[in-house]
């Protein structure tokens, strides 16, 4: 029976044209689709890699590789190409597949900047190495994710950061006023590959999928032409690293269920909430303890703190205690300034582009900006972002106009008075202090943004 179903996988040809997408279970771009829902036992996870080959999970997989695009890895091969190299190419990589034979390249490194300063390191698989994590990814989430704790958020189908920070406020509100915010050093790039694949193999029975996890692990690095090894970490870049991060911190998930702690974990970023300074201190200590042991990672003593939660952040949120014991969602200030540092960006001065090409761009990002951040209960704080940036727009027309004359043209042509518009146009003042001017925010009023599409974060 196994070698009729490894025969019917060999001479797999899926369409990788096919129409439809893929339907997405959660805001991550690595989310498993699978239509069917599975229960995890050792019956069902003996022959996982058929699953993983079988013609329906592939298709999904590779329209979820395409949607999500991404650059090459070391091969120079792009996401458009791997139509052509699966046609000529699928039958005898499915059988290597099968067979556990199966090796995939190391992966590419690039460097992205923190906004905290620094470089995130990430590794970028191979579009054919992609492909095939996505795959077993859709095969192993529907097993293991039930199993995991509801206080865990990252990268998990129906769950996002937003419910991380819902389930923290709700700490707060329960009476809980100081935090732990633990912080490990470099956990992608310090998983111990023996621990993660020892956890792996509670799991799984298929040697196969082991293996093929294994040599994903240890597959190496290509930077600057040199390779690699890869003796620990599971690298940012691939679709099965969120999950494999998962399976590790799962046991830490477990630990602080049984100590009775109240936390929310978001990947690598866990928050436990506490109703003492003195309580927050001994929890530190026992669990850095806990995590530096039994784990074999590292807490970054410098960025783990024990403080109150008004001084806080969690996922770029933090929170206001007010009057009655209410607790509202704040956006954090570091997360403010990288946001008015990104306008400032976008509406530089000396950029020479039209108004309405730099609005088109800061709506892009703008949108964006409020799909996660608008989630904050302070409204004001949005309303005082919408005035702020209409002022550097205000600006950026007025130092575009640069001459009295075109000043006076513009500002008439906007329906101002004739001595209104003269008075504007005459100033001496530099652009920021003419974005506050009487004339230049009747001229430019906030409806004449709104009609060149620049979005509102406050809610109407």
């Amino acid at each position: 029976m196994v070698a009729k179903r490894q025969k019917s996988q060999m001479e797999l040809a899926f369409d990788p044209g096919s129409r439809g997408e893929a339907p997405r279970t959660g805001d991550e771009g690595t989310e498993a689709t699978m239509a069917k829902s599975r229960t995890e036992s050792s019956a069902s996870t003996a022959e996982l890699m058929e699953e993983v080959c079988e013609r329906g999970n592939m298709k999904a997989a590779l329209r979820r590789v395409k949607g999500n695009r991404g650059g090459p890895g070391i091969d120079g091969m792009t996401v458009e190409e791997l139509r052509d190299h699966l046609k000529e190419n699928w039958p005898e990589i499915c059988k290597e597949l099968l067979s556990g034979k199966y090796r995939p390249q190391p992966v590419k490194r690039v460097e992205i900047p923190k906004p905290d300063g620094g470089v995130r390191k990430l590794g970028v698989p191979t579009v054919m190495d992609r492909l095939i994590q996505q795959a077993v990814l859709q095969v192993l989430q529907p097993l293991w994710d039930p199993t995991f704790s509801e206080f865990s958020f990252g990268f998990r189908p129906g769950r996002s950061a937003h419910d991380a920070v819902a389930q923290a406020q709700e700490y707060v509100v329960e009476g809980c006023r100081w935090v732990v915010d633990i912080d490990l050093e470099k956990f992608f790039d310090r998983v111990n590959h023996d621990m993660l694949m020892a956890r792996m193999a509670k799991r799984v029975e298929d040697k196969r999928l082991l293996r093929l996890t294994r040599s994903f692990l240890n597959a190496g690095v290509m930077a600057n032409g040199l390779m690699s090894p890869t003796e620990e970490g599971t690298p940012q870049g691939g679709p099965l690293s969120p999950l494999l991060s998962n399976l590790v911190l799962d046991d830490l998930d477990r630990e602080l269920e049984r100590r009775g702690h109240r936390f929310a974990r978001y990947a690598d970023d866990c928050n436990i909430y506490v109703k003492s300074e003195r309580a927050g201190h001994r929890v530190m200590e026992g669990v850095s303890r806990y995590i530096t042991k039994k784990l074999k990672l590292r807490v970054n003593r410098e960025k783990s703190k024990v403080r109150r939660v008004q001084q806080g952040q969690f996922l770029g949120f933090g929170f206001i205690l007010g009057k009655g014991g209410t607790v509202k969602r704040k956006i954090a200030p570091h997360a403010l300034k990288r946001m008015k540092q990104r306008v400032r960006e976008l509406t530089r001065r000396t950029k020479g582009k039209s108004v309405e090409q730099v609005i088109e761009a800061l709506a892009r990002y703008l949108v964006g900006w409020k799909g996660y951040f608008g989630f904050c209960e302070a409204r004001s704080v949005l309303k005082h972002l919408d005035a702020w940036i209409r002022r550097r727009l205000r600006a950026y027309l007025w130092k575009q106009w640069k001459r009295s004359k075109v000043r006076y043209r513009r500002l008439r042509a906007l329906g101002l008075g004739h001595e209104l518009a003269w008075m504007t146009a005459g100033s001496n003042r530099g652009p920021w202090a003419m974005s506050r001017n009487k004339g230049m925010n009747i001229a430019l009023r906030i409806a004449y943004f709104d009609a060149l599409g620049l979005p509102r974060l406050e809610p109407q």
